[in-house]
């Protein structure tokens, strides 16, 4: 007997303690089943209310559905229910809980009608029951919808919501989401002077017709001008960000013309060949990439994410390869004839885009990117995706490469031999033909991994080098032809420059105004910024 009084205590106390949930459930359940007598829209307002006010958060996957047109009423028996994929029949599932509910023919579903106004409605609905999710990152998200749609009725639910949070990321969202709401009040000046502190101290340009729209509202002539100068600091603070953030576009164009020019430094440096071909170098990189991701797809889905860390090798070997074929079968003849060497140069990137518009196309092909190089962060109010980023970090690990093969291998001083002093270097006994073809093929090799490169920021396409050739020769030409750190700091003053330029003159007319001032700039410094010395190189 003691054993049964014992089991019947614990099971009351289970169904006690369990009665409550259920209870909210149902009445969870109860407030969605009314969608299917909801004919009209002021019905369904009616419903968003309703459910709104039971203030469950379980609710939120009903109404989400409900905005983006998911939720369906059966017709044999009015259960509601989300839809999930396309075809027929649907997929249905549970609206509170999305466990799997079975299946149905469209025709036998209605699909519960909403407008502009309800999404604003359900959005309002959403962010008030998410106010007290368990996910950090549900309540922000919430904060940041009311911040946008500032309403006086949420402040009493967001005072209680404020002294129950522990995540202080969350915490100063809702306080500026509450200071946009006192704003849009009738609350004494006082609140609403502290509330245009409080949004002068987060910044941003979110905060601007906020503060704006508070000083031309009529509002008491203290708060309209503590207004219009938290307004005022907010812009001056905009513009130092705007600032930084044409410097870090400004980097990220100067590393993608450093990846481009500085396999053109070396050949041009060295062997004075102005190879009109580099271009294609970088074209056929981009092309190794994507045949890469095609066998990646097709064959293993799963290795996506290293696509990238595979095509960089065979880029160096497919573009290198076939820069050490031009060298020796084409250029080697022509050395000392700049002219006659441009033009058979030239023809050859014709072949080379005509050959691959036969095999691939003329069209655009998809490089994708893998999940590491995508997404992006803000820094302050300067937005940097991740791909431009590892780009950025990228070509400064190519550049620190070779000026380590530069500097440290044999090949390397072989190479700077030649490049100041030919027939001594070739009076030393070093080979000076064997130098210049690999030279060439280191040239392009890198040309080729710079496509890798590009090919996560640009069309892939037969005309993918023609966009670079140009600037690649005026990062060579300002930096200092043949050294590397004049590529290095020709590319990124170049980039910068741009960039700033372009929101006054456009993108054309910057990249003529640049032309101009390099034109200018030889004129004075007809070696460039950094100019190497030897005899050869002086004479």
């Amino acid at each position: 007997m003691r054993l049964l009084f014992m089991f019947v205590v614990m099971a009351a106390t289970a169904i006690l303690a369990a009665g409550p949930v259920r209870a909210d459930e149902a009445a969870l359940r109860a407030e969605i089943a009314k969608f299917a007598d909801a004919k009209k829209f002021k019905q369904t307002q009616a419903v968003i209310d309703g459910i709104a006010a039971l203030g469950d958060p379980a609710a939120a996957t009903a109404l989400n559905a409900l905005s983006d047109g998911l939720l369906k009423v059966r017709k044999s028996d009015g259960a509601v229910f989300v839809i999930k994929g396309e075809g027929d029949p649907l997929e249905l599932f549970d609206p509170v809980t999305l466990e799997a509910a079975g299946s149905a023919a469209e025709d036998e579903l209605r699909k519960v009608k909403i407008k502009n106004s309800i999404r604003r409605q359900i959005a309002d609905a959403v962010s008030g029951l998410t106010l007290r999710a368990k996910d950090p990152a549900v309540r922000f998200q919430a904060a940041a919808t009311l911040f946008q749609r500032p309403d006086p009725d949420t402040i009493e639910t967001l005072d209680a919501v404020i002294a129950d949070e522990t995540e202080d990321r969350v915490r100063k969202a809702f306080e500026d989401a509450r200071a946009a709401a006192v704003l849009a009040s009738d609350m004494d000046d006082d609140a609403k002077l502290a509330a245009i502190e409080t949004l002068r101290e987060r910044g941003g340009r979110d905060v601007l017709p906020v503060l704006k729209g508070t000083s031309a509202n009529g509002e008491s002539a203290a708060v309209a001008e503590a207004a219009s100068a938290a307004a005022t600091a907010v812009e001056k603070s905009l513009m130092y960000w705007s600032a930084g953030q044409n410097i870090w576009y400004g980097v990220s164009l100067g590393s993608v013309l450093l990846l481009a020019a500085i396999g053109l430094a070396i050949t041009f440096g060295v062997m004075g060949v102005i190879n009109m071909a580099h271009g294609e170098m970088v074209m056929l990189g981009a092309y190794t990439t994507f045949v890469v991701q095609e066998i990646i797809r097709s064959s293993a889905p799963g290795m996506f994410d290293y696509s990238l860390m595979i095509a960089l090798p065979l880029a160096f070997l497919v573009a290198g390869t076939f820069g050490l074929i031009l060298e020796r079968g084409v250029i080697r003849f022509l050395y000392g004839r700049p002219l006659e060497t441009l033009l058979a140069t030239w023809g050859v990137s014709l072949i080379l885009q005509q050959a691959v518009r036969t095999i691939f196309g003329p069209t655009n092909r998809e490089v994708g990117n893998p999940s590491w190089m995508s997404g992006s962060f803000e820094v302050g109010e300067i937005l940097v995706t991740t791909n431009r980023l590892w780009i950025v970090v990228f070509s400064l690990v190519v550049f620190a490469i070779l000026l380590l093969v530069l500097k440290r291998t044999r090949f390397g001083l072989q190479m700077r031999a030649v490049t100041q002093n030919r027939p001594m270097a070739s009076s030393m006994g070093i080979a000076t033909p064997w130098v210049d073809a690999f030279t060439f093929a280191l040239g392009s090799g890198i040309a080729g991994i710079a496509g890798v490169a590009l090919s996560q920021i640009d069309n892939v396409s037969p005309n993918l080098g023609q966009g670079y050739i140009i600037d690649s020769f005026m990062v060579v030409v300002f930096g200092g032809v043949g050294n590397l750190w004049g590529t290095l700091v020709g590319a990124m003053t170049l980039g910068i420059a741009n960039k700033f330029l372009e929101p006054y003159a456009g993108a054309v007319l910057a990249k003529i105004f640049i032309l101009v001032l390099i034109i200018l700039f030889i004129q004075k410094r007809p070696r460039g910024l950094f100019a190497l010395k030897g005899r050869s190189v002086e004479t």
